[in-house]
């Protein structure tokens, strides 16, 4: 074995009492991480004789396991019967994951990267074919699949520029475990070079299986009953990151604070931060509404703090226009292309490496509008949402941007199929 990939082993060995540390401390706030704690480490309840001819799909937060739906949807339709066990890392993806269990599926959590866990995960459920979605490339759990003979795919890869440069850091390690990947099947033809760069022997593009992800038409029906009856235009900071709700605050008291025609809407990225947001904005005075305590219809309020998991569509449907969240501050953006599917043009800050051609292609359709900092997203929102006309003819492109760019799922299910019959 390899001096680094020794290191790299204990490292993570030494690390299990750090990450049991930290898994009790966030189930403080969110009890799913206190739960079922042994299969991180590779220990099952489910008999293992039980737990044969799985597809494994792997996508570890909340972002990852939205884009695995239509991929577990196509691949149902290309291997029909096919037993899905999926494997995610955190709370919110667990809970989102849930939703797409059938009879026969299984659900645990992702397992720690030791060789001894990884082993036993393998071992224990046997799985047809593996597949990471987006960036999950773990040393071993891809060098143990290749030795068992496990077909390992990287679906909807991206790797940004900042990304990549950190893995050459450690090429040595990592080299080796991208050229053992069965397969990489990249959004973008940027993604594939930058892979390329990495050690992946070939790729082929199959797009972006957000883009083939259909907004929840109920959630996207009652956010536009409930904007037509709204005598203000709503605008939404979605899906906003630690320090952005704070910045988003200066500037409306340094902009719009004065101008009482736009309803704002407030989205954290991740709800354990809505009490903090909340207290943030009274703090300043402002009378908060959370969706949790609308019944018939959003509540009058300074500010609509957006509070429930997976109402993401409505809460585009029930804007405007939105300013993207992770965007101005360096978090490389969230997912647009959810916003444009639901017919939302989005205010884009300088940060969205996480979606880089994304973004661009929404820029040249005129889904999205790029702006330096947040006090020039407010103004530039503030001004569309005057301009009615340009506002209609933006949501409009916004829908067509987000039409125009489906099939990955399809593809991706195809190649994942080929991988193993």
């Amino acid at each position: 074995m390899d001096w680094l990939q020794q290191v790299y082993n204990a490292a993570l060995w030494a690390a299990q009492p750090l990450l049991r540390s930290k898994l009790a401390r966030r189930a403080v706030a969110e009890p799913l991480y206190g739960q079922a704690i042994p299969e991180r480490f590779g220990h099952y309840i489910q008999p293992a004789e039980a737990e044969r001819e799985l597809v494994w799909v792997h996508a570890v937060s909340l972002g990852e396991t939205r884009a695995a739906q239509v991929l577990i949807d196509a691949l149902r339709k290309a291997l029909p019967g096919m037993r899905l066990l999926i494997t995610s890392g955190t709370a919110t993806g667990r809970t989102q994951a849930a939703a797409y269990l059938q009879a026969g599926d299984v659900q645990v959590w992702q397992p720690w990267d030791t060789p001894d866990a990884v082993g036993r995960f393998l071992k224990h459920f046997q799985p047809r074919v593996g597949v990471l979605i987006e960036t999950e490339v773990w040393p071993n759990l891809v060098l143990q699949c290749q030795a068992q003979g496990v077909p390992l795919a990287l679906a909807n890869a991206r790797m940004s520029e900042k990304s990549t440069r950190q893995a050459l850091r450690w090429q040595a390690l990592m080299q080796p475990v991208f050229a053992a990947l069965s397969a990489v099947w990249p959004q973008t033809e940027h993604d594939a070079s930058r892979l390329l760069q990495l050690g992946v022997r070939s790729s082929m593009v199959l797009g972006n299986l957000k883009f083939d992800a259909q907004p929840d038409a109920q959630q996207c029906a009652q956010g536009q009953a409930w904007r037509q009856i709204q005598s203000r235009p709503v605008a939404m900071l979605a899906s906003s990151r630690e320090g952005e709700e704070a910045a988003w605050l200066a500037a409306w008291q340094a902009v719009s604070r004065s101008d009482p025609d736009v309803q704002w809407l407030i989205v954290p990225r991740h709800p354990q931060r809505v009490n903090e947001v909340e207290a943030l904005l009274q703090a300043q005075g402002l009378h908060v509404s959370r969706r949790s305590q609308w019944s018939d219809a959003p509540e009058p309020s300074d500010v609509w703090l957006g509070d429930s998991l997976g109402e993401m569509a409505l809460y585009y449907s029930l804007s405007d226009v939105a300013l993207l969240g992770g965007s101005f501050g360096p978090w490389g953006g969230q997912n647009l292309i959810e916003a444009a599917a639901c017919a939302c043009p989005v205010i884009m800050g300088p940060h969205t490496y996480n979606f880089t051609q994304a973004a661009e292609m929404a820029e040249q359709a005129g889904a999205a509008l790029r702006v330096h900092d947040m006090g020039e997203a407010l103004k530039l929102g503030r001004h569309l949402l005057q301009d009615r006309a340009g506002q209609t003819v933006a949501s409009k492109a916004a829908h067509q941007f987000a039409q125009a760019h489906q099939g990955a799922a399809q593809r991706t299910a195809q190649a994942v199929r080929d991988l193993i019959v």
